[in-house]
């Protein structure tokens, strides 16, 4: 693998802590990548994750929608995002980074970050948007603004349409799994390491689907029910940072440690909180069939080996959690209109498209999901390069 095409290291002046910023590659000048806040944030993480975008970029490369594939970034901060300095350093970060999102890095919310803080934080840097980077790639970008604007005033059953478009892909990714293996939705038992943003739609998405939520972990433990989790109460009960209120909790309601869900009797485990969560060591708990990575970087390579030996699937990050990044660009760039509808078809039919191809191609190669992701977007690359142009 090459070297990145950015890595910096930034100190605030203020708080000492730090903040990074990887830009992998450059597509037509930009790059796309978000914006992350969480206490131990390293360079080496941030790196990892804008590789990842790139990937998930050039995995739903379209030749014939408008959106054209960006390269991958990312951005980090090293702090608690619920800590009393951290809006602060936010808009400080953001003010240090402003010739770079000015130019050729889009960003959004990321783990700790939602998109309402950061719009915030942006305009207080004196930013136009945290995707002014792309706007000189749009053909109208008065209609492309107010089209994406009107997106994320859509609101489902309470939920906001920006946070639910990434749990839709998720649980699509979930369902074709369990379709290509003829296994029924109705009775499949599925864990989720998180409640927030990706976490929360996914838990949504796969139960109305059928399928039962039979752990849910947050900050404050894990709450279980073999019987099944009452999802949208729990939802109802969330706050800003995903933390259920436990008052919410029925009298068959479970309340265990926090690192529960790990071994939860379930067929599918969907780790949607932090990077890695799964290592060499607390593997050997997990007796699902399928974990499903709406997280980003959430199983170590190591620990995804001794996985893979047991028989368990690893659904990679680079494709399961792809949907809210592509939502962004097809709705900006006017592949999709502002609708609800029309994004969770898009959605699931792009997520379905590539599900099935990385586990035909596992299985054609007699390798792993991740391996198979990758050889995918080592056949796309070139033809991105050649088509658009792009910057290692």
């Amino acid at each position: 693998m090459t070297a990145p095409l950015v890595s910096l290291t930034w100190t605030d002046h203020v708080t000492g802590r730090q903040g990074f910023l990887v830009v992998d590659r450059l597509v037509r000048g930009v790059a796309s990548g978000g914006l992350r806040m969480r206490p131990g944030c390293t360079l080496e993480e941030v790196t990892g994750l804008a590789r990842g975008m790139t990937m998930k970029e050039a995995l739903h490369y379209n030749p014939e929608d408008r959106y054209v594939p960006l390269g991958g970034a990312k951005g980090g901060i090293d702090c608690d995002p619920q800590g009393p300095e951290a809006y602060g350093l936010l808009v400080r970060y953001l003010r240090a980074m402003r010739p770079y999102i000015e130019r050729f890095w889009t960003t959004g919310e990321d783990l700790g970050l939602t998109q309402d803080l950061v719009d915030r934080a942006v305009a207080e840097a004196g930013l136009v948007s945290s995707v002014q980077a792309v706007y000189p790639l749009l053909d109208d970008e008065t209609a492309a603004r107010g089209r994406l604007a009107d997106a994320f005033a859509v609101e489902v059953d309470g939920i906001g349409l920006d946070e639910l478009v990434g749990g839709c892909g998720v649980a699509e990714s979930v369902l074709a799994a369990l379709d290509r293996a003829g296994v029924p939705y109705a009775g499949t038992r599925v864990a989720v390491q998180g409640l927030g943003t990706m976490g929360g739609a996914t838990a949504r998405f796969l139960a109305r689907a059928g399928l039962r939520v039979v752990a849910v972990a947050d900050v404050k433990g894990t709450m279980a029910n073999p019987a099944g989790l009452d999802v949208e109460a729990l939802l109802a009960a969330r706050d800003a940072y995903g933390t259920v209120d436990r008052s919410v909790l029925r009298a068959a309601d479970r309340e265990l440690p926090g690192d529960a869900w790990l071994s939860a009797d379930a067929e599918v485990l969907v780790p949607a909180a932090v990077s890695y969560a799964i290592d060499t060591a607390n593997q050997e708990r997990i007796t699902a069939r399928w974990i499903v990575e709406a997280a980003n970087m959430p199983v170590i390579p190591a620990a995804e080996e001794l996985l893979a030996a047991r028989g368990v699937t690893v659904l990679p990050d680079v494709v399961v959690n792809s949907g809210t990044n592509a939502w962004w660009w097809w709705t900006l760039f006017g592949d999709i209109g502002p609708d609800a509808d029309e994004a969770f078809a898009r959605t699931r039919s792009s997520m379905r498209v590539l599900i099935d191809r990385m586990l035909a191609r596992a299985e054609a190669d007699g390798t792993t999901p991740r391996a198979a992701a990758h050889a995918l977007v080592a056949d796309r690359l070139p033809v991105i390069a050649e088509r658009y142009g792009w910057y290692r």
